[in-house]
């Protein structure tokens, strides 16, 4: 999809300096990305001490012998 955007010219420098990568486009996509993963984790982060344990459940199980 193309978007016309009107981005800080000195954060796109610095982030495409950063990440190393080589286009302008590339360094949105990554930062887009990097920010919705980012929202995921302080979401799941929020769930901690939320949800009762199952006691069932046994971790050694799952492992490989």
């Amino acid at each position: 999809m193309a978007t016309n955007l009107a981005i800080d010219d000195k954060l796109l420098k610095e982030a495409l300096l950063i990440s190393g990568l080589k286009t302008k486009k590339d360094t949105v996509n990554h930062a887009l990305r990097e920010f919705i993963n980012r929202r995921k984790q302080l979401e799941i982060i929020e769930l901690f001490g939320k949800l009762d344990p199952d006691v069932d459940y046994d971790y050694k199980e799952t492992r490989e012998h």
